[in-house]
């Protein structure tokens, strides 16, 4: 079957959010991508330091109002969305006050200490990213998560909502990045089973750290990429980089995940 829909995930991208190389790839992927009238969606963190006036930002409402109900504590989610200036991209901005909207940083505060609750954090967004493609109705080919906080995207899409029909064909491909944390969430595997995910498929997340949300979303996924060189402690016996393809960004970039998008759904 031909490549017609792809769905990008991630922490940030460009113009609305530039914090590292991910905001220049996720730029780059869907407009080359769209280009080959392919049908693209890219769903991102409606962070704080995004301002909503000056980027045009407007809340959807048939897309907002689900209640996100995270260890015993019920999150409302909106959904607003923008146009990426000189193109016809589209992007979808996850948001909660509480957790993103109030804030006037990414993962740090003032005082670059990291959030605690940046786990939490992460499985709103990433179980908003599943209850917005359910609203929009959207079946995704692909679908091409980037950086750790899309890290439950493989796990939910083939643990939690499996049994639904949007859910069923895609392959999930996880790009990593030198974007590392020494932080630990020592609770977030109870806090993924009681979304209901059985305890034995949220083992990799025992002690809850950096490498640990990596490791599970490397065993989920599909194509697990390097979105760069890997040169982290915490990547350290976690894989051999030489064994994870990487796309160079050059001349050849969108050519070149063209052909991975592509054998990786002729493998089926």
């Amino acid at each position: 079957m031909p490549l017609q829909r792809i769905l990008y995930v991630a922490s940030e991208i460009a113009p609305f959010l530039e914090t590292s190389l991910v905001s220049n790839c996720v730029r780059k992927l869907p407009e080359a991508m769209q280009s080959k009238q392919i049908d693209v969606r890219i769903v991102v963190p409606k962070f704080g330091t995004i301002n909503d006036r000056m980027n045009r930002l407007h809340e959807v409402l048939r897309l907002s109002g689900s209640i996100i109900s995270i260890n015993d504590t019920d999150h409302y989610m909106s959904v607003k969305v923008g146009t990426i200036p000189s193109t016809r991209l589209q992007v979808y901005f996850v948001d909660n006050d509480d957790l993103f909207g109030r804030r006037r940083s990414v993962f740090e505060d003032q005082n670059n200490n990291f959030f605690e609750d940046n786990d939490l954090r992460m499985i709103f967004f990433c179980t908003g990213v599943m209850e917005t493609l359910k609203k929009l109705e959207w079946e995704a080919d692909i679908v091409h998560c980037h950086d750790w906080i899309t890290g439950l995207i493989p796990i939910f899409w083939k643990k939690l909502y499996q049994d639904h029909l949007l859910f069923r064909k895609a392959k999930l491909v996880f790009t990593i990045y030198n974007n590392t944390f020494s932080y630990h969430f020592p609770c977030l595997a109870e806090k993924i089973a009681k979304a209901g995910i059985a305890q034995e498929d949220v083992v990799w997340l025992t002690p809850g750290g950096f490498r640990n949300i990596i490791q599970l979303a490397m065993d989920y996924s599909d194509l697990v990429l390097r979105g760069e060189p890997l040169d982290a402690i915490e990547f350290e016996d976690l894989f051999k980089e030489n064994e994870l393809p990487w796309v160079e960004n050059d001349d050849q970039y969108h050519e070149g995940y063209w052909a991975v998008y592509n054998r990786l759904l002729s493998s089926t």
